[in-house]
């Protein structure tokens, strides 16, 4: 049975992280630099993102995890390292020091930076405070370390929970990072993940990529997908249970329910702090005829512009609910459709069997105002369903990212 536990990606023992301002941020109050160490080996494993242009660090930690081995985590805000002079060689330079200071291979390090594309990674800045860095490493640093990979984000985003394997205690947790430049196609934003469940990295790899998709992949804020996008895991066996060494093993459900657990509960929390939202927005199909074309609807949905500009205004347009589903390109027979819109204040269906229904306006707006809401769709062919989450669009949106850069 899962429990929800403390302490995000140091909450696993043997993990330890940290975070300080180094100086890329021109804010000397916001943390810049995250550090997250293990205190044993680890088997490792990632998710990339699919923009074809990527950023250096995607390129140094995938041939760092070719041999599914990792020991710690080095990330930075401020500066993204993506399409800048000395990328590679800038990242890989960090990787070095770091590993000097902690005393492990380069291969060791995951890497990865997160902020404005096309300026140079100031790598002077990231070696001269490692040492304070490595030196600041705690079970307590985890929260530092969550600050440290924020950009426009408005709070920090961990997450942890417990479960059971073979009468031992195994813990998975994480932190994540993501505001805008959201919208994954493997797992988005940076997510990093730390557990000490004995398991081999092939199923590692496996328990990652589908939770992946099944969670981030099922966010989107602004349609657009980074060039950094990351979400790895660390995962130190130091729980002592046999290994887990297939995804046959019935024990690797129990392991994939607790990762899953932490990376929905992440997903949610970077579609809620979307640039300039006022609430989240959950997409609920239902009735479809696969997982698959569930999720291809319930994504459309997020996504459209109309339906999010709607949601910001507390607007019951519920023909924008449907004109999305129309263009998702899954199957869909529109006269079988039902839609409703829900909250902590209410439901009403104003949609069924693809016509609208007289509903309560005031009542409805209600609903809306509320700082979660859900679309529910019903297809009305088939018994497969499946959620997406995003956010509504407001005027901040253009506000936040209209200066971005300056």
């Amino acid at each position: 049975m899962l429990q929800i536990v403390p302490g995000g990606v140091t909450a696993a023992p043997g993990f330890t992280a940290a975070g300080l301002h180094c100086g890329i941020r021109r804010n000397q109050a916001k943390p810049d630099l995250a550090l997250v160490l293990a205190d044993r080996d680890c088997a490792a494993a990632a998710v990339y993102t699919t923009n074809r242009v990527q950023a250096a660090p995607i390129a140094v930690t995938r041939a760092h995890l070719a041999d599914g081995r990792g020991r710690a985590i080095l990330a930075n805000s401020g500066c993204a390292n993506a399409c800048a002079p000395g990328g590679l060689e800038n990242a890989r330079r960090v990787c070095a020091a770091a590993a000097a200071v902690l005393g492990l291979r380069e291969t060791d390090i995951i890497v990865n930076s997160t902020g404005v594309i096309g300026v140079p990674l100031p790598v002077e800045a990231i070696e001269s405070a490692l040492p304070a860095l490595a030196d600041a490493l705690s079970r307590a640093g985890g929260a530092d370390a969550a600050l440290a990979i924020m950009t426009t984000d408005t709070r920090p985003k961990e997450a942890a929970v417990t479960t059971e394997i073979d009468g031992r205690t195994v813990t998975v947790g994480g932190m994540a990072k993501g505001s805008g430049m959201i919208h994954p196609n493997m797992a988005t934003m940076l997510a990093f993940l730390t557990t000490d469940c004995a398991i081999a990295p092939g199923p590692l790899r496996a328990a990652l990529a589908d939770s992946a998709r099944r969670t981030y992949n099922r966010v989107s804020v602004d349609g657009d997908t980074s060039t950094n996008d990351m979400t790895a895991i660390l995962a130190s066996g130091a729980a002592g249970h046999p290994p887990i060494e297939s995804p046959d093993d019935p024990r690797f459900a129990l392991f994939k329910e607790a990762l899953d657990a932490v990376n929905l509960t992440l997903a949610r929390a970077i579609a809620r702090d979307g640039e300039g939202a006022t609430r989240l927005v959950v997409c609920r199909v239902r009735g479809a005829g696969s997982e698959t074309d569930a999720e291809v609807l319930a994504k459309a949905v997020i996504t459209s512009s109309l339906v999010k500009t709607a949601l910001f205004g507390a607007d019951a347009n519920w023909g924008r609910v449907l004109c999305a589903l129309g263009y998702a390109g899954a199957p869909l027979r529109p006269e079988s459709v039902d839609v409703a819109f829900s909250s902590t204040a209410g439901r009403v269906v104003v949609c069924r069997g693809g016509e609208g229904l007289p509903f309560d306006e005031t009542l409805a707006k209600e609903i809306l105002s509320q700082s979660e809401v859900t679309l529910e769709v019903d297809c009305g062919a088939g018994a497969h369903g499946a959620e997406a989450y995003g956010c509504d669009l407001s005027y901040d949106y253009v506000r936040i990212n209209g200066d971005y850069r300056t």
